[in-house]
This record gives structure tokens, sequence and C-alpha cells, in this order.
């Protein structure tokens, strides 16, 4: 009796031994998973805002030509590099449909005519109408401006891999997965959140120059500045251009840094992760 006591206790005391070194193990390992997992968001965050200067760069050389491909090609060949770093994501195509954009919202419009702070907005709402969704009959299952970040399926990458190295054809398998997941609902949503953020942004930085006078105020009985104050056009083109400097600038860029920090873009960046790491990474 008291021997099969023992070897009970012993039996047990075992299985609590292995318990205890299961779950040690699985808190390292998520550990592991936590610490590489932050590791590439810190990677990835430095990229985007390294990435800064040159989006600005052709976005100030836009504002000054009517083709940046042109001016982009025509630079030293020390400057090349900009081009490269931008045609994968078509910047010259995107922004040629958003002058089209606004061409269609501002082309009747005077540079004298003014516009309060809310009709701004009203403005900027129907030119991203007309960038984000092209055709409003049309429902598609993923966002339009995917279009511009990768190629779509009518253009697959996957005909690239002839003749290329091992290392490229797994590159190439990287970037169709990356445009599956572009194409995905969640992605959409979240861009979408994303662009919500930066134009109400844009609209914050845009209210300190719709600020009214004490003129103003006295003439309207108002404290609304949304709509008590209007600019011409002329005097908020260059505003807006300004921006540029604000939500491009090199270190360090709030406005880039709030979309990085936002939950939806986090969790994104969660589920991709736990998608597509493999236990050999977490070894590195």
């Amino acid at each position: 009796m008291l021997r099969g006591v023992y070897l009970l206790g012993k039996y047990g005391q075992k299985k609590i031994r292995e318990i205890q070194e299961r779950e040690a193990a699985e808190y390292i390992a998520q550990a592991r998973r936590q610490y590489h997992f932050e590791s590439n968001q810190r990677t990835c965050n430095m990229t985007v805002l390294s990435m800064l200067p040159t989006l600005r760069d052709a976005l100030m050389h836009q504002l000054n030509s009517e083709c940046l491909t042109s001016v982009l090609k025509n630079r030293p060949a020390n400057k090349l590099e900009i081009w490269e770093d931008l045609k994968i994501i078509r910047l010259t195509e995107l922004i040629t449909v958003v002058k089209q954009a606004v061409h269609k919202v501002f082309g009747s419009v005077s540079l004298k005519h003014t516009l309060s702070l809310l009709e701004l907005e009203q403005k900027l709402k129907d030119i991203r109408k007309v960038v984000e969704y092209k055709d409003s009959d049309k429902i598609a299952s993923y966002s339009p401006l995917c279009h511009y970040l990768m190629p779509d399926e009518e253009n697959p990458l996957a005909s690239q891999a002839c003749g290329l190295t091992e290392r490229d054809t797994a590159t190439i398998k990287l970037l169709n997965e990356t445009r599956d997941m572009l194409e995905s609902p969640d992605f959409g949503t979240v861009l979408s959140t994303c662009l919500n953020r930066g134009f109400s942004r844009l609209l914050d930085n845009m209210a300190e120059f719709f600020r009214p006078t004490e003129q103003d105020l006295c003439q309207n009985g108002s404290v609304n500045s949304l709509s008590s104050v209007s600019l011409p056009l002329a005097k908020i083109i260059p505003i807006i251009n300004g921006q540029i400097h604000s939500v491009c600038s090199e270190t360090p860029s709030h406005f880039v840094q709030d979309l990085l920090m936002m939950e939806q873009v986090k969790d994104f960046a969660a589920n991709v992760y736990e998608a597509f790491s493999t236990p050999q990474q977490l070894e590195k």
C-alpha cells in the first residue's frame, strides 16, 4: 500500500515537472515570437520613415513639372535611384489620376472663389470619391488603390520567374503573396482607416489657417471658425502644397508615426506575421 502511494506520488511529481517544463517552453517560445515580431515592426517602421525624403522630393518636383518621369530621368545618373525606388508603387500613374480628379472637382472653380474649411473638406471628399472609387456602379472586392501598389492579375509576377535564381523565385513568390494580401478585405479596411486618419490630420493642419480674426468674430458674432472664415482658392493651394513638408518631414514624422501606431495597423501587421512567419525565422 505504502509502495503504491509512493509510486503514485513520484508519478505525480513527474507529471507536474512535465507540465511546468511545457509551460516554460511555451512561454519562452511566445516571448521569442513577440521579440521577433516587434523587431520586424521596428525595421518596417524605420524603412517607411526612411522613404519619406524620396517621396517628398518626388512630390515637390511634380508640383514644378507636368511630367515627373522626365524630370527624374533627366537628373544626373547618381540620382536615378529615386526613379527606381518609385516605379514599383506607380507613383506617376497615381499622381495623374489624382490630378484628373482635382481638375474634375476644381476645374470650373475660379482662383478668386472663397471656400470655408467645411467646404474644402467636402471638396476633398469629392476628390477622394473619384480616386478611391473609380466606378460607382461596380463594387470591387478590394480597393482600386491596390492597383498602384502592386502589379494586378493581368500582369502576374509569376511569369517573370523564368531564368531567375532560386532567391529571385522566392522573392517573386513573396511579392505574389503580398499582392493577394493587399487585395484582401482586411487590408481594404486598414487602408480606408489610414486614409481617413490622414485627411483628418490634413484638415486639422489646415484649420490653423482658417482661424477667425477678432474682426471676423465681431462681424459674425460667432466662434465657429469652420464656417465663418473663407479663403480664396489662390491662397488655399499653396497652403496645401506646404503640407508636403509637414507630412513628409524626415524625422520625426508625427503624421506617419501616428499611422504606424494605429491599432488597426498593428493588428493587421500581427495577423500577417502569424500567417507568414515560420519556426525557422524565429531561430535566427
